[in-house]
């Protein structure tokens, strides 16, 4: 005799991993991407020795691990000590591959990079992002999990807005556009007037330009839809303008290089006499902490 199906709605387990994976990845860069445009960062991980990279791994690791007796990334419960400490080599894990990934993105990690050296900075870089891996739950994700497809059915119809499919809402363009322009000016205008942004654009070709643009457009992307974060749901129920995911994507990013440059000319680092390729390297390289900014003002409104 079959066994009848449960009710009970549950997920792809494939699916909910990747999303929670996505989720602690979005939170990391959200967190970690400031500190990867300190040149001071940069420099102590060049010389530190071996053993102050383990106590700092050590420190590190406690400090996720007593944050992830509170709430870590993933949405399920931790059963006891063992669960926890899973949980946090997660953390650091993702913190590690991000970390790593934005410092081969910025060139700061080159085939010709030492690997003391190489390790030095990964591990200094590593710990906001997984302090962020972490966090990201806690600070950033506010919409329900559902147990029951009747649950999901409900919260729909609660969310759903009486607007025809042709109707299109100016004002939540505004919205996203005016949020895009606050996070992008909050997280770049602290980097914009130093040195890094000079330093970061002086080995960059067009090549890596094209990288980090595409970096930028997929950790946005990844931050508002794919992440699980705070009212993802109502955003692919948006009827602006350019409130197809793809599209508010793309013109948010747009927004955010146009407020780079902005900033860049505001501080002095760029002028009218400066040639176009030395404008779009500055603007290209604050896009990418500008972006991820623009893509956490999204998700407050």
């Amino acid at each position: 005799m079959k066994q009848r199906r449960s009710s009970t709605y549950r997920p792809n387990p494939w699916k909910r991993e990747l999303k929670e994976l996505a989720g602690g990845a979005s939170g990391g860069f959200l967190f970690g991407i400031p500190l990867l445009y300190t040149l001071e960062v940069w420099s102590i991980g060049s010389y530190v020795q071996p053993p102050i990279l383990l106590a700092v791994l050590g420190l590190t690791f406690v400090v996720i691990f007593l944050l992830n007796q509170i709430e870590g990334f993933r949405v399920s419960r931790r059963d006891g000590l063992l669960d926890a400490a899973a949980e946090s080599v997660e953390a650091l894990a993702i913190g590690l591959i991000c970390a790593t990934a934005i410092l081969v993105l910025l060139q700061r990690i080159t085939p010709q990079t030492a690997l003391m050296e190489a390790l030095g900075k990964i591990v200094f870089e590593m710990i906001p992002f997984a302090l962020g891996v972490t966090l990201s739950q806690v600070i950033l994700s506010g919409e329900p999990q559902f147990q029951t497809k009747a649950e999901s059915r409900q919260f729909s119809r609660l969310v759903q807005r009486p607007q025809s499919r042709k109707s299109v809402n100016f004002l939540e363009t505004l919205t996203d556009f005016s949020a895009t322009v606050i996070g992008a000016t909050i997280i770049g205008f602290s980097i914009a007037p130093t040195d890094e942004i000079t330093l970061l654009a002086a080995p960059t070709s067009p090549p890596w330009l094209l990288a980090i643009m595409g970096s930028s457009l997929l950790i946005s992307y990844g931050i508002v839809f794919a992440s699980g974060f705070t009212n993802e749901s109502k955003r692919h129920q948006q009827k602006g303008i350019f409130q197809h995911p793809l599209a508010e994507t793309v013109f948010s990013y747009l927004v955010a290089l146009i407020m780079s440059a902005l900033m860049l000319w505001f501080f002095q680092r760029l002028s009218f006499h400066d040639p176009l390729l030395l404008w779009i390297r500055h603007t290209i390289l604050l896009g990418l902490p500008a972006t991820i900014g623009g893509a956490a003002g999204r998700l407050a409104v």
